[in-house]
């Protein structure tokens, strides 16, 4: 059993019996009952009726108020020497504090009609209970000044952040542009959050990557990253926020990009960037927080920005969707008014091309004859190919053939085109099997493809076009030594409207060409450098 603390001298050290007699004293231990708590124990609850006066004779106690919110707000702490609960005996109110024991602590609780008695017959104990209370009061008003002053400042803080927030939803709403609105996004967000520099990155699902651009001297180049690939990879794939305070210290930073550009990272805040549905989008990645390492209220603003972040995104990538649409509506009744134009007189073209071909009798003569008729094909399919597309017709005549013909025939077409232009054609044919495919459209993808590769060489060069099997694949590659492309035209060369080097064109035959390849199952990539050519690769389906 443990020893009882409620003794003449524990009661001694009690503010309301400072100079109080022992014999008073003793009197006052028998009117009292020993009562212990252990630590995280509420006493007594606000607002309850209060029928005892306790003294602290060992432990720790909180005396506390809880808004209607359920935050709390800490009144004072009592130690040994102290007492509470004298307001709600003496005004014979409800209680209006929480009281609670921070740890194990020991109490000697008197009953209101003993408080009463100990007042009205001592009137060194009522002095030295009012001292108590006063004092206790003045406290109690400066900590309820300090909280609210706390309050105001968190208010102001909240009001910045709120403002601050607005101002950068006006920024990432201000372009439709795609590429300017990343811009926008990144400048806000380092603004925002006073960082010294940063990279935004969005997520390119059908290629399981996440892509950002970056500007090296006066290029700009794109930067891309399979999923779960560094800090960025990974926070995009997991969607867990990675706060990293002093780099070097923290073995997940690489150093050797630092190396290599000369900056130095102190601190970096890598996180997700995710769309009112939680799904990630992109990712922040922002390096060296001005006066200190980046904070969980940095984390709460990127995390709220994000949200107007990925609107805008969506906002700008429909809005393209729509010029594009519009766009290919445009091109399309352009085609229909063409091709129902010219029809009478490109048949009539082609009808007289063969008469000449019949009464010729000259080689020469005849050969002309066959171009103007292909030509005069070439042109009207090219003008349906296109209507096709803009109205999103996709029908192919597929049949069996056996592909080296095929390749044989279009490139003989296109040595011709490319003779004129000081360009050689190599072949390195490889492949003998026989494929099912739409054998107008393949050629008049190939056609295009050539045509690129011609007008990137302006000043001549080769063309090598190659085929090998790759066992149920025909590999077709066609490299030229052209001028190459940029990383930013070689991402989007496949939408429709892009061009690259040319000045005549619609922009969509590379739309077209891929397409087709898709019609036919097939796959197209493309690798390309600026001033060391460009390679088209396509891989279509062979015949057992």
């Amino acid at each position: 059993m443990e020893q009882s603390l409620l003794t003449v001298e524990n009661l001694r050290y009690n503010s309301a019996f400072k100079y109080v007699a022992d014999n008073s004293l003793a009197s006052i231990v028998k009117m009292c009952r020993e009562e212990r708590y252990n630590a995280n124990t509420v006493i007594f609850q606000e607002n309850t009726r209060g029928e005892r006066l306790y003294f602290v004779l060992d432990g720790r106690v909180k005396i506390s108020k809880v808004t209607k919110y359920g935050a709390e707000t800490v009144l004072a702490y009592l130690t040994k020497g102290d007492f509470f609960g004298e307001m709600e005996l003496l005004d014979d109110q409800v209680r209006s504090a929480r009281t609670t024991a921070v740890e194990n602590t020991v109490l000697a609780g008197i009953g209101k009609q003993d408080f009463d008695n100990l007042l009205k017959s001592n009137n060194i104990i009522q002095l030295n209970i009012l001292k108590s209370v006063t004092k206790r009061l003045r406290t109690a008003d400066q900590t309820i000044v300090n909280e609210l002053d706390r309050t105001v400042e968190i208010s102001k803080q909240h009001i910045n952040k709120l403002n601050t927030l607005i101002d950068a939803a006006k920024s990432v709403n201000s372009t439709l542009d795609l590429d300017k609105l990343l811009d926008v996004i990144l400048e806000t967000a380092i603004r925002s959050i006073q960082s010294d520099r940063g990279t935004l990155y969005l997520v390119d699902e059908l290629k399981g990557e996440i892509w950002s651009k970056a500007l090296r001297g006066s290029e700009v180049i794109e930067i891309r990253l399979p999923l779960g690939k560094g800090l960025a990879g990974y926070v995009a794939k997991t969607g867990e926020i990675v706060n990293i305070p002093d780099a070097y210290n923290d073995p997940r930073f690489n150093p050797e990009v630092d190396k290599k550009t000369g900056y130095r990272t102190n601190n970096m805040l890598t996180m997700p960037m995710r769309n009112r549905d939680g799904k990630i989008i992109g990712v922040f990645q922002m390096l060296n927080k001005k006066g200190g390492p980046f904070t969980p209220q940095d984390e709460e603003f990127l995390n709220a920005l994000s949200i107007h972040a990925s609107i805008a995104i969506e906002n700008a990538r429909l809005a393209q969707e729509m010029v594009n649409n519009e766009r290919l509506s445009a091109v399309g009744r352009m085609a229909s008014t063409i091709i129902h134009d010219i029809k009478n007189p490109m048949g009539t073209l082609r009808v007289y091309a063969q008469v000449m071909k019949k009464k010729s009798g000259n080689e020469e003569a005849a050969k002309m004859a066959d171009e103007m008729i292909h030509q005069v094909d070439r042109f009207v399919n090219m003008a349906q190919e296109i209507l096709d597309f803009s109205r999103g017709v996709s029908a192919t005549n597929m049949e069996e053939t056996a592909f080296e013909e095929v390749m044989e025939g279009v490139l003989l077409f296109i040595e011709k085109d490319l003779t004129k232009n000081n360009v050689a054609l190599e072949r390195r044919l490889n492949f003998k099997g026989r494929v099912r495919l739409d054998q107008d459209k393949i050629v008049r993808v190939f056609y295009n493809i050539a045509s690129n590769a011609r007008d990137a060489m302006a000043n001549g060069g080769t063309l090598t076009v190659s085929t090998e099997d790759l066992g149920g694949m025909v590999k077709v590659e066609f490299t030229d030594t052209g001028t190459g492309m940029p990383d930013e035209v070689k991402r989007r060369i496949f939408e429709p409207f892009v061009t690259y080097g040319k000045k005549h064109g619609t922009g969509l035959g590379m739309s077209i060409v891929k397409k087709v390849v898709d019609d036919h199952k097939g796959k197209i990539e493309i690798d390309s450098e600026l001033g060391k050519g460009t390679t088209i690769r396509m891989m279509l389906p062979t015949l057992p």
